[in-house]
């Protein structure tokens, strides 16, 4: 269980009139990097290793290798979509679900915080759609929530962590009617995220699709892209827009992985300048 320190937690606790537990101190710390390489042995199976592959060699030295899907893959990728303002996004995103909900195909729709699934299950309830929701707030049963998210007419909202491991079968006649269709309504700083949300549809062979939206206001566009090039991103080309959104997320990759490598720089400070001397 994690809990807040220097007192934190425990303010909380008195607020809410809950037993306050006991203050946690903290012992020792250690980054991921330097707990995972104290593993003689050390490997791993995800399928989205691929972009990383110089980082796990550089900090792991650990070769990433491309096994073959089981099944050829036929999922359908429809054209990314981009908007100058969010509210136009979430606009043309409920349309959308609209559209494949009628043809009874089932949808996922991933968003990237709690606040994002919120919004969007109240614009689906003005519509009258009915949905089940997966974030931080309501987690109950997500594993069994996530499993039923491939049966016919059923719409699923879900954070992205939500669910994940859990394979979604498609249902009764699904298959015919062309599979499960994701939708991803904002890119992330990692594209990996973008293609595990993705990956959700057309697995094992069976039919699907997946569409990415994307505005100006996006935290992503607004954090990572030059402000110059907000405006292309709702009033230019997709291909156009694409490469500003596409540089974002690049930067923000940049910027994440020099985070890691400072880390890393500092645990091998540690241990270069607090290790004992042979003989002491």
């Amino acid at each position: 269980m994690r809990s807040w320190q220097q007192g934190l937690h425990q303010a909380v606790e008195a607020k809410e009139n809950v037993p306050l537990t006991n203050p946690s101190e903290t012992a020792a710390r250690m980054s991921f990097q330097r707990f995972f390489r104290l593993f003689h042995r050390l490997s791993g199976m995800t399928g989205t290793a691929i972009e990383a592959a110089p980082e796990f060699w550089r900090i792991y030295r650990l070769p990433v290798l491309r096994v073959p899907s089981n099944r050829p893959c036929v999922r359908r990728r429809l054209p990314d979509r981009y908007f100058a303002t969010e509210a136009a996004k979430w606009q043309a995103v409920v349309e959308a679900i609209v559209a494949v909900h009628t043809t009874a195909r089932p949808v996922l729709i991933g968003t990237r915080t709690v606040a994002a699934s919120e919004n969007l299950a109240k614009l689906l309830e003005d519509r009258g759609l009915e949905f089940r929701l997966l974030n931080a707030v309501h987690n109950a049963d997500e594993a069994a929530v996530i499993a039923l998210a491939g049966e016919q007419r059923r719409i699923t909202i879900a954070t992205n962590m939500a669910g994940r491991g859990t394979d979604i079968r498609l249902g009764a006649g699904v298959a015919e009617l062309g599979g499960l269709h994701v939708i991803a309504t904002e890119r992330h700083e990692s594209a990996r995220v973008d293609r595990q949300l993705i990956g959700r549809a057309a697995r094992q062979g069976d039919p699907g699709s997946a569409q990415l939206f994307a505005s100006a206001e996006d935290d992503l566009v607004r954090r990572f892209a030059p402000r110059r090039l907000h405006p292309l991103v709702g009033g230019a080309p997709s291909s156009l827009a694409g490469a500003v959104v596409a540089q974002a997320q690049a930067r923000a990759g940049r910027i994440a992985f020099r985070q890691r490598q400072q880390v890393l720089r500092s645990d091998t400070w540690l241990d270069e300048s607090l290790a004992f001397a042979p003989g002491s």
